[in-house]
């Protein structure tokens, strides 16, 4: 009587049309209660054999009643509303939600089953969306067809992080984003504003009625969003002390109060008595008219991007020449230091 095999034992013989052919079985079917049976094939039996080993050896790595069900897309729809919203921040969250809507889904690659998901074919798809991944909402738009190297590299976390969940949840044997190249760190050139400058500016900004604002970035180096989350009773006048806790962003049109990036980025910092001054005027002058140091004609939080808008529009009244917003200012504070 024929030795029964157990079950992830393999054999192997001989097909009629001259080839060898290895089966094993990987699981059962926990409906049917029937064994999952998987082959591999070669021209000579010590391929076939080494084969079966190595795909043996996958299986059991491997949960096969599950890693027939997903799909790319599916995978990551199904990590983003199980895992990634317990620690992503919101603005990653709604970024690798656009990607997956707008990007991975109209993608042949959105319906390839994980399980035969190779390095090759994730490395395609990024060469093809540093080619033509953007949406054009406008047919007048001009923006570059292609995805920039920064949300290429995003998209790639998004996949990566999704598919080593993949593994622990023994779905792939390895994660195949692994081995993709992705496009270098772009360094876009920094404008600084020059010192002989500074005065147009914030005579400007003074005119606009921000001058404060501006004033405090100078002296600070604050991001536009640490800035904007600012409360009064976060200034410590007597220590000359200001608590970051706190950033204001815009998600899916709403202007709110957000987690900062980084443990690190919760901290205090020492600042000069003359801004101290300026805002401790400023308290004063508006008496308890908001909570936020910068506050919207409302009393509530100002968008990030109505900021960025000001400073564009107070350099070109000033007659100066654009910068960006904590790069453009903040390396200024530089220059003053180490002048003085």
């Amino acid at each position: 009587m024929a030795k029964k095999r157990a079950n992830g034992e393999g054999n192997i013989r001989k097909r009629k049309d001259g080839r060898w052919e290895g089966r094993y079985t990987a699981g059962s079917n926990p409906q049917t209660g029937k064994p999952i049976s998987k082959n591999v094939l070669g021209k000579t039996q010590a391929e076939v054999r080494e084969k079966l080993k190595e795909a043996m050896a996958a299986a059991e790595k491997i949960d096969a009643t599950r890693s027939e069900d997903f799909t790319l897309a599916q995978w990551l729809r199904y990590w983003l509303d199980n895992y990634g919203q317990v620690y992503l921040r919101p603005s990653s969250q709604v970024n690798y939600e656009g990607f997956l809507k707008n990007q991975i889904t109209h993608d042949p690659i959105g319906g390839a089953k994980i399980k035969k998901l190779t390095t090759h074919d994730l490395q395609f798809f990024f060469n093809r969306m540093r080619v033509s991944g953007r949406v054009q909402r406008k047919e007048s738009e001009k923006k570059p067809a292609g995805l920039a190297g920064k949300s290429i590299r995003n998209m790639y976390f998004f996949m990566s992080h999704a598919l080593d969940r993949a593994v622990i949840e023994k779905l792939i044997p390895e994660n195949p984003a692994k081995g993709v190249v992705l496009p270098k760190k772009e360094k876009p050139e920094m404008k600084t504003l020059p010192l002989e400058d500074l005065k147009k500016f914030f005579q400007e900004a003074k005119n606009s009625g921000v001058f404060e604002l501006y004033y405090t970035e100078l002296a600070t180096g604050l991001r536009r969003g640490e800035l904007l989350g600012l409360k009064w009773e976060d200034l410590d006048f007597t220590a000359n002390s200001i608590y970051v806790h706190c950033q204001i962003t815009r998600m899916d049109g709403k202007v709110q109060e957000s987690p900062l990036k980084t443990g690190n980025a919760y901290r205090s910092i020492i600042v000069a008595e003359d801004v101290m001054n300026i805002l401790k005027e400023k308290k004063e002058r508006e008496d308890g008219f908001s909570k936020y140091v910068f506050s919207s004609p409302s009393g509530g939080p100002i968008s990030p991007d109505s900021v960025l808008h000001m400073l564009h529009r107070v350099l070109k009244r000033a007659g100066l020449d654009r910068v960006r917003f904590h790069e453009g200012l903040s390396r200024i504070l530089c220059k003053v230091r180490n002048m003085a």
